[in-house]
Parts: structure tokens; C-alpha cells; sequence
């Protein structure tokens, strides 16, 4: 890019602070209306609820305040790309979405399509999907490097499926061809689609894997949404109503940069809802590679009845001396005669045993859930480094 052009996008940083949420509206409505057939690729419920489009916008003024370092920006594109991967996103699909948004910024901000401006943000964009394509190959390479690897959509078979808890369901998925299926990181994730019959498209969701690799099946466990109002639960309850034993689904290769490193001298996993389901996987590494390590595992949930594993985590902590568990619930009366702390999860009630510099703490829940936990933990003498944390959040392109 040329300075004048650097100089160019950087005006822009103002508007998008302010408008830039109206003008990834407009970019999405005009992508939809032009090519419907994307609709199979984007989340539907992250656009009803404006999570896509605020995250574009954020996505769209960062790049920009970047501009002139946009390698400040690569680990949002790492985690940016993974989702891309998970989801098929193709290098074709960044040229469709390019025209569609630097029409969207000239429709927007009325500048004509032959302005120095639009053509500086071209420039950009393209710089962009460069880096972006570039990670997106690299994690794809990486993906095809492994047994059992596939390309695209391949078909499972849902060999069980559990109720887990009120609202939590678990799907174990064995290959429909018979053949092996590729090994993963504990906390990753896997792209599931079905087709929504009431919308006649296909809905990508990715679910995190919550059993640990057992070379045969892989296992997801799923929230049932039961505000009927709310879009995100438009593939989840899909699955809780219309997929049983028997059933196909297909998903794609495992994705995601949430992992479990093992490299403490003490791990902590911190969880709320369903958030709990890489933290599963998690916690089964940790104890399979260091069965001597010490151990603790907070989860944060409503009331016993929408808490998901906990039978499994009192078992476990029963056969492995070094692992510790304590469960919170929000809703549930204060009882000393129960293994479980009325209220909020609150660090600081076990400040002295769990709050360390040098152990590492994997934590997924809400995002009001996580941002407190890390805040705790940082005010605490907890280093940036060894906190470990999922949204379950949009990408720019999910």
C-alpha cells in the first residue's frame, strides 16, 4: 500500500467507530440479496441476533487502526482462520465478499466506487484476504498431513445419543464409510450442518469435541435453546428434536487453537453452561498425561438439573487421588450436606489453593463469565500467558 492510501484508510477509523455496525448491515444484507446461496455458509442466528455484523465491524476498525502493523492482528486471524477452515470457506468466496463490502462502504458513506478512498480500502481488503488465505492453506495443509484426514463434508453416523442433563445431549459419531478418522487436539472443534427445512437451506454450526481422541468416534455435546425467540438455537434444538441414533450428519475435519498445552505445574479448568464441553476433553488429557498432576476443576451452572457430567466428574475424582472439582449453582439453596457452593463461582473463596503464577487456567463459559474469571486472575498476579480461553463466538466470515 502507498502511504497516501495508508493515510486514506486510517481517516476512516472515526466513521467506522461510529457507523461501522450500520455499514456491515448494509454489506450483509446486499451480500445475501446478490448470492442467496451463501446463506448455507453464514449463521443465520448469529445475523438475527447482530453478533456477525458486530463482529465484522470490529474486525473491519481494527484492521484498520492497524494498518500500517497488521501483524499486531495475527492472532485474531489464527483463530479467525480456523473457523474459516472448520467451515469450507473457500479462497473464491474473499473476492465475492470483497466486492460486496467495498460497494457497501461507497453506498454507505456515498463516495463513488472510483474514489481514491475505495480504491485504498480494495488495496487493503486485499492485503487482507491475502493474510488470511495464506493461514487458511497453512491450517489445511496441516489438517491433510494427519491419518484419517478428509477433505470437505464427510458423513457420520450418530451411534448414541444421551441426555446428559436437562438441556445437554451428547452425540457420539463413528465414520458412515467405516473408514479412520483423524486424531485431535483436546478442546477443538468440528463444523456440523443440517438443513433446516423451514428456512430450505443448510446451517453450519461448530461444536466443541468433549470426549477426549478415542481413534473411533467423535462425541459433541449440544444446549438445547429453550427460549424460542432466540436464532441460536436454531440448529442446536434441530438436533435434540429430529437427529437420533441411526442418523447421518456431516461435519468436517477438527479445527481450533483452544488446546491443551500440559506444560504447568498445575492445571486449572474453569467452566459455565455448556462451555463445560471442551473442558471435558481438556480434563481427560490432562489426567491421561499426568495422572500425578495436580488437578482442579470449577464448573458453574443453574441448578443441578442442567448440569451436564457431573456423576462423570464425581467418578473421576473418585479414581484419580490428584483431581479436585467444585460445583456452583446459582440457583440452588444453600446446603452443607451437598457437594456444591450456593451462588456465583467465586475465585477468591479458594484464592490460597487455586490462584498461582505459574499455573495455567483453560476457562470457557459466557463471555461475562470468562472476562471476570481472567480479571481475577490478572489482579491476582496471573500472567496474561497462562490463561487460556473459547468464545463461542463468530468469526468475520461464520
Amino acid at each position: 500500500m502507498t502511504t497516501s492510501q495508508i493515510e486514506l484508510i486510517k481517516s476512516t477509523i472515526p466513521v467506522l467507530k461510529e457507523h461501522g455496525t450500520a455499514l456491515t448491515s448494509h454489506f450483509y444484507k446486499r451480500l445475501f440479496s446478490h448470492n442467496p446461496e451463501l446463506n448455507n455458509v453464514f449463521n443465520r442466528g448469529n445475523q438475527a441476533n447482530g453478533k456477525q455484523q458486530n463482529a465484522l465491524a470490529t474486525a473491519v476498525l481494527a484492521y484498520a487502526e492497524h494498518i500500517e502493523n497488521p501483524a499486531v492482528l495475527l492472532g485474531a486471524i489464527r483463530h479467525i482462520g480456523h473457523k474459516h477452515t472448520s467451515l469450507q470457506i473457500k479462497p473464491a468466496q474473499y473476492d465475492v465478499v470483497g466486492n460486496h463490502l467495498l460497494h457497501a462502504i461507497s453506498e454507505v458513506l456515498n463516495i463513488a466506487m472510483d474514489s481514491p478512498l475505495i480504491e485504498a480500502w480494495g488495496t487493503a481488503y486485499g492485503q487482507l484476504a491475502a493474510i488470511m488465505i495464506n493461514q487458511e492453506n497453512t491450517l489445511k495443509a496441516e489438517q491433510e498431513a494427519k491419518d484419517g484426514s478428509w477433505e470437505g463434508w464427510r458423513s457420520f453416523t450418530i451411534k448414541d445419543k444421551t441426555m446428559e442433563s436437562s438441556e445437554i445431549c451428547s452425540f457420539t459419531l463413528v465414520p458412515t464409510d467405516g473408514a479412520a478418522i483423524a486424531n485431535f487436539q483436546s478442546g477443538q472443534y468440528i463444523s456440523v450442518r443440517v438443513y433446516i427445512p423451514a428456512l430450505e437451506i443448510w446451517q453450519p454450526r461448530q461444536y466443541s469435541l468433549s470426549s477426549v481422541f478415542n481413534g473411533t468416534s467423535y462425541r459433541i455435546s449440544v444446549k438445547r435453546e429453550d427460549n424460542p425467540t432466540a436464532p441460536l438455537g436454531m440448529v442446536s434444538n434441530f438436533l435434540h428434536e429430529n437427529i437420533y441414533q441411526g442418523d447421518t450428519l456431516e461435519i468436517t475435519m477438527p479445527a481450533g487453537e483452544f488446546v491443551y498445552n500440559g506444560t504447568s505445574d498445575k492445571d486449572v479448568f474453569l467452566s459455565a453452561g455448556v462451555g463445560q464441553t471442551p473442558i471435558m476433553a481438556m480434563l481427560q488429557q490432562a489426567i491421561k498425561q499426568h495422572p500425578e498432576k495436580p488437578i482442579f476443576y470449577l464448573h458453574a451452572a443453574r441448578n443441578k438439573s442442567v448440569h451436564a457430567f457431573g456423576d462423570y466428574i464425581r467418578n473421576l475424582q473418585e479414581a484419580h487421588a490428584n483431581l479436585r472439582s467444585v460445583f456452583f449453582y446459582a440457583e440452588e439453596p444453600a446446603d452443607e450436606t451437598q457437594d456444591y457452593v450456593a451462588g456465583h463461582m467465586d475465585l477468591g473463596l479458594l484464592a490460597g489453593q487455586l490462584i498461582h503464577p505459574s499455573y495455567h487456567y483453560y476457562i470457557c463459559g459466557p463471555q461475562g463469565f470468562m472476562d471476570f474469571q481472567k480479571q481475577v486472575l490478572l489482579e491476582n498476579g496471573v500472567p496474561k500467558t497462562n490463561i487460556f480461553m473459547e468464545a463461542f463466538s463468530p468469526g468475520i466470515g461464520a
